[in-house]
């Protein structure tokens, strides 16, 4: 905490110049003693007696005026050494913390090496799916179009309107099976 003012040029001119001649002889002394002293540094309790004795003396200076060009002298806290367990337990600390970092960052790297043949199992697997999955689309498709076919038979006596009730039927269920696919592969999509 600071105790004292690095005294500035208006202050030591002041003084030695006999601007404060006004003041007791005692503390006009003290006021020379601390400005010889190292680092010419007045402490707080002598500037309170001299602006009291300002004050009364009725000089036409001001503390403040006196005080211009002057800084607040802050003593060094000395750094006591840092125990050497607390030292410790704060290193394991970090390297634990950084621990559980790495730990979370690699959390879902797989240990499994990526060569050509797991590669090339996993794209042998994807096109098996897709291509299951065109072929379910296509059989029920055709399925549609020929249950109709046969069913509208009993209908509808002329070929063109079985063919044109077939053909609306299939695509409906295309439109349908497509939907389907769609929320699927969206979905499985989604998990990758």
């Amino acid at each position: 905490m600071a105790s004292a003012v690095l005294a500035g040029r208006r202050l030591r001119q002041a003084v030695e110049g006999g601007e404060l001649a006004g003041l007791p002889d005692g503390l006009r002394a003290e006021l020379e003693a601390a400005l010889a002293s190292q680092g010419a540094l007045v402490p707080f309790s002598l500037l309170r007696r001299l602006h009291t004795a300002l004050r009364e003396a009725g000089s036409p200076l001001y503390l403040h005026e006196l005080l211009e060009g002057s800084e607040i002298h802050l003593p060094e806290v000395p750094v006591p050494p840092r125990n050497p367990e607390l030292v410790a337990r704060l290193e394991r600390i970090k390297a634990k913390l950084a621990n559980e970092e790495y730990q979370r960052m690699t959390r879902n790297i797989t240990g499994q090496m990526n060569g050509t043949l797991s590669e090339f199992g996993r794209q042998v697997r994807s096109v098996k799916a897709v291509v299951i999955t065109v072929f379910n689309f296509i059989v029920t498709v055709v399925a549609a179009f020929a249950c109709t076919y046969l069913g509208s038979q009993y209908v509808f006596a002329e070929t063109a309107a079985r063919v044109l009730s077939a053909v609306i039927v299939a695509s409906v269920v295309g439109l349908a099976e497509l939907y389907v696919m769609v929320r699927t592969l969206e979905g499985d999509l989604g998990k990758l």
